[in-house]
């Protein structure tokens, strides 16, 4: 019974993430909303781990299982993917070097950030 209401919770969450995409005009996926409404759900305490952390485990455990359709459908559809796979691979390299660039601008910020703040807080203690 523990199991079927943990699926329960993911399940409600899930469905209100497809829910707010199909209502509102935004392009991210319900799946994606809906385990953002989740997070903040944990976050702020409104839901307990517990109440999710076996399901949700498993879930990431076996995460292979969900990239086996996506792969097959890669590979029924490589004669679509044949004619623009250079197209494809320079738009990964490019968004994996911004990606990269930009990640490392923000914690080099944050970074800095606190450091200036533990000076600054070091400073005034003395």
């Amino acid at each position: 019974m523990r199991i079927i209401k943990q699926l329960f919770w993911i399940f409600v969450f899930s469905f209100a993430g497809e829910l707010i995409s199909s209502v509102l005009p935004i392009t991210v996926p319900g799946s994606v909303l809906g385990m953002v409404l989740l997070f903040f759900f944990l976050h702020f305490g409104w839901i307990k781990m517990e109440q999710v952390e076996e399901v949700g485990n498993w879930l990431t455990d076996n995460m292979a299982i969900f990239f086996v359709p996506a792969g097959v459908a890669l590979m029924t559809n490589f004669d679509v993917l044949a004619d623009t796979w250079w197209q494809i691979l320079i738009i990964m390299l490019v968004s994996t070097v911004f990606m990269m660039v930009f990640v490392g601008k923000v914690v080099q910020s944050v970074k800095q950030r606190t450091e200036k703040k533990a000076n600054q807080e070091g400073i005034h203690n003395d």
